[in-house]
């Protein structure tokens, strides 16, 4: 069998765990993980490999720029505090609580190579938590904490990463490698928008559709490839150019063009996540072909230490960052500048066990030169790290939440309700004062849309209701007509889907989107 019947295989195999994930309500990370892991030790399976350093471009980038370009900026800004507690002090413990760990249990590991491993397995993964979380509707602050520390916290695992690699081989001098760092740092920051600027100018440029989404995956690639040769961070660089498209584009790219775009992203990021997760999975039969008989019970106790040692290392942190919030919060008050949840035991627990590792800690890994100390250790351990956290901490997040049962009072959906009144005010009063039956009809679509949803009785929540029941009856009533006329050869194939584009159009008008499979 060749590798392109493999891979659609394995990608046919991946739609099929995810899909089997939902029906159960279990996180399909997880799922795609351990099919992965299990498809990998049959006979014969398809074997997948990936050089490491596409891994991160082809996985990493479209996803983390997809995250990165959702991402609140202000609500960002209202919970720096525990994010950079994240991606800073957990991200710098973990990776030394890891090296000390493998440094005690195998003394000949160098200490670069144990630094390095710890870089490697200090970073959460975002794919993993919010597929759990999200589905469940928890409080919008611990969405945005974990959303936050999954944005940064590869930029900083992977700067030490890189500190180490270079240590281990031997070209390692603090009074060089300092003011690179900061420049690379500074540099991102920097780069990111601009490029930001210069891929918006262009993409307004293109009316083209296809070529259009086209661009703005290649435009994402291009960003990583560039700042990766350069010498910034790719992670970095990547979230400052989502974030500074996300500012610009909303009013700079029309809804037709954006709408489907939408669509494609999401079919694609999805895409991507089940192959990466799946892929994971597939590399344990390669770790382990590559290990000496005599070393595996050895490194196997280490990737275990090294598992436990992750998990408690991050509950033992956020959970003491926690308590002082609260102190803080008893002694001073809590006042936020808008209504969010306060820090409490609970909202600590979820944050603290929602660590799971993924791709990027398997692509470290696996982008260490072959000649790296003790790299088939550093590789095996990644992995078991990765595949322990997704199966422990993914399968419990969900009933954890659920016991826990932490309620915000739904703060973006009052924020909803008064966008829309606002947008409904400024859009009646556009044609304020002009009477016509086209005006008329005009204003009541746009106070069946905007209309604010408050309220048990909501007159113009009911309109919409019954407005879209009978809509959609008369939507299928056209589709079943038009579909009968070419059934019939009354009109072509070409006059039908000029149509039906037209009724489609019709429809999302009305808010409605295709149900995922």
């Amino acid at each position: 069998m060749g590798q392109f019947e493999q891979l659609l295989i394995l990608f046919v195999a991946a739609v099929f765990l995810a899909a089997v994930a939902r029906r159960v309500g279990a996180p399909y990370p997880v799922f795609l993980a351990l099919g992965g892991a299990l498809l990998a030790l049959i006979p014969g399976a398809p074997s997948i490999t990936v050089p490491p350093e596409l891994v991160l471009a082809l996985f990493v980038a479209p996803v983390l720029l997809d995250a990165a370009y959702d991402a609140s900026l202000r609500d960002l800004r209202d919970n720096w505090v525990p994010v950079a507690s994240l991606v800073v002090f957990a991200v710098g413990l973990t990776t030394a609580a890891v090296a000390v760990v493998v440094h005690h249990l195998i003394p000949a590991v160098p200490w670069a190579s144990a630094i390095a491993l710890g870089a490697i397995v200090a970073p959460p993964d975002a794919v993993a938590a919010t597929a759990v979380l999200r589905p469940l509707g928890p409080p919008q602050r611990l969405l945005t904490i974990l959303e936050g520390e999954s944005l940064l916290n590869d930029a900083t695992a992977l700067l030490i990463y890189r500190l180490a690699v270079g240590a281990a081989a031997g070209s390692f001098a603090f009074s060089n490698v300092a003011p690179a760092l900061l420049l690379a740092v500074i540099g991102s920051v920097v780069a990111g928008p601009a490029l930001a600027w210069f891929a918006l100018r262009l993409m307004q440029a293109v009316r083209h559709l296809p070529t259009s989404v086209i661009l703005q995956f290649v435009s994402t690639f291009a960003v990583w490839t560039l700042a990766e040769h350069i010498g910034l961070s790719g992670v970095l660089t990547t979230v400052c150019y989502a974030i500074a498209l996300a500012r610009k584009a909303p009013e700079r790219v029309p809804a037709a063009r954006r709408i489907p775009s939408y669509a494609v992203w999401d079919t694609v990021v999805f895409a991507l996540n089940i192959l990466a997760f799946i892929f994971i999975g597939l590399q344990i039969r390669p770790i382990f072909e590559s290990l000496a008989e005599a070393d595996r019970g050895r490194y196997l106790l280490v990737a275990g230490a090294v598992l436990l040692a992750v998990i408690v290392v991050r509950v033992a942190w956020h959970m003491s960052f926690n308590a002082v919030l609260r102190w803080r919060d008893r002694t001073h008050g809590f006042r936020p500048p808008r209504p969010m949840l306060r820090p409490t035991v609970g909202s600590g627990l979820v944050i603290s066990w929602a660590g799971m590792r993924g791709i990027v800690t398997l692509a470290a890994a696996m982008a260490l030169p072959p000649a790296f100390p003790y790299r088939d250790l550093i590789v095996l351990t990644a992995f078991s790290v990765v595949l322990g956290t997704l199966v422990i901490q993914g399968l419990t997040l969900k009933p954890l939440l659920r016991a826990l049962d932490l309620q915000d009072g739904d703060p973006v959906g009052q924020e909803v309700n008064a966008a829309r009144e606002r947008a409904l005010a400024a859009a009646l009063a556009s044609f304020e004062h002009e009477p016509s039956p086209v005006v008329e009809l005009v204003r009541k679509e746009f106070k069946a849309r905007l209309m604010s949803e408050t309220g048990a009785a909501n007159p113009a929540a009911a309109w919409r209701t019954a407005h879209g029941e009978i809509r959609q009856r008369a939507m299928q009533a056209a589709r079943t007509t038009i579909l009968a006329m070419r059934a019939s050869s009354e009109i072509g194939d070409d006059a039908f889907h000029r149509i039906e584009e037209e009724l489609d159009w019709f429809e999302m008008a009305d808010g409605r989107r295709g149900e995922s499979p």
